[in-house]
């Protein structure tokens, strides 16, 4: 099958793009200097040559923070870049998965969400503009999957336990909050998954982290430091102890992902068990 890929240098392009060819698929793997998700006539002429039978769109802007003061900039990315590819995934009769997020959600309670609720209210610009690209996609097209996933790590890019680690050689003790609950998601993982998807018509919306059930960041970081080896000190605190970041953070990211075995899909590892391989894949 032909797959074309968005965000290929990203963290989960870049895995994803590796596991369609490590399967024998025809990947074609695409970032900004490609194809400008923004421009809809790039977007035209990208596909339109590379007529791929799916398309799996992980490009994003991500950067939350930032996306407080630049919200139309990540609007265009988020919202506009996705109906972009909707649109042409419409025009050539190609399926489309798009990489979306728990911050969807507003992040009170303490149940799980549900992959089909649809009780939006995002608290930040990266939230709605994440929610305006799921229904970009529902809104035009069949073929879809969107697929929520949360607290994501990778070899490419950035992400919390690289922080940790990084903080952790020049830190005796680190505050890290205790009140925002989850599960991390190992872009290697996770892409074996898409993959998995992207080969069925099981269409729908589908939640997807590691196994091992619902955590804070500040026991992530305890198990970081613990398999790294680092004698670092990590001492819980609130969110609202820690001081709050430009944007609002969900409490509560808990995503439920038993609809994964409901249509036979298989379920990614334990969250330690991915940490442990991811920590021999860096350098640190």
């Amino acid at each position: 099958m032909k797959v074309l890929v968005t965000g290929v240098k990203g963290q989960l392009g870049y895995d994803v793009v590796k596991e369609l060819e490590r399967r024998g698929h025809n990947a074609v793997g695409v970032d900004i200097e490609d194809m400008d998700i923004t421009d809809g006539k790039s977007v035209e002429r990208v596909m339109g040559e590379v007529r791929p039978e799916a398309v799996i769109h992980c490009a994003a802007w991500t950067a939350v923070d930032a996306a407080e003061d630049n919200e139309d900039k990540v609007r265009l990315v988020n919202s506009t870049g996705t109906q972009n590819i909707a649109a042409v995934c419409k025009k050539l009769g190609c399926k489309m998965m798009y990489i979306s997020t728990d911050y969807v959600f507003d992040g009170n309670g303490n149940e799980p969400w549900q992959p089909d609720c649809k009780s939006y209210k995002p608290l930040n610009v990266y939230g709605k503009s994440k929610l305006e690209g799921e229904l970009a996609v529902v809104n035009t097209l069949e073929r879809y999957f969107i697929v929520r996933i949360a607290w994501v790590f990778g070899k490419n890019g950035n992400n919390f336990i690289k922080t940790m680690l990084k903080l952790g050689k020049t830190h005796e003790t680190l505050k890290v909050v205790n009140d925002q609950i989850g599960t991390p998601t190992y872009t290697y993982d996770l892409a074996r998954l898409l993959v998995d998807m992207i080969e069925t018509e099981k269409y729908g919306y589908y939640h997807a982290t590691n196994e091992g059930g619902y955590i804070s960041w500040y026991d992530f970081a305890i198990e970081i430091f613990r398999q790294a080896g680092y004698g670092t000190k990590v001492i819980p605190v609130t969110t609202a102890e820690y001081g709050q970041s430009k944007a609002k953070r969900p409490f509560n990211s808990r995503l439920d992902k038993s609809k994964l075995k409901g249509m036979e899909f298989k379920p990614l590892p334990d969250w330690r068990d991915a940490l442990a391989r991811y920590l021999k894949e860096i350098d640190y």
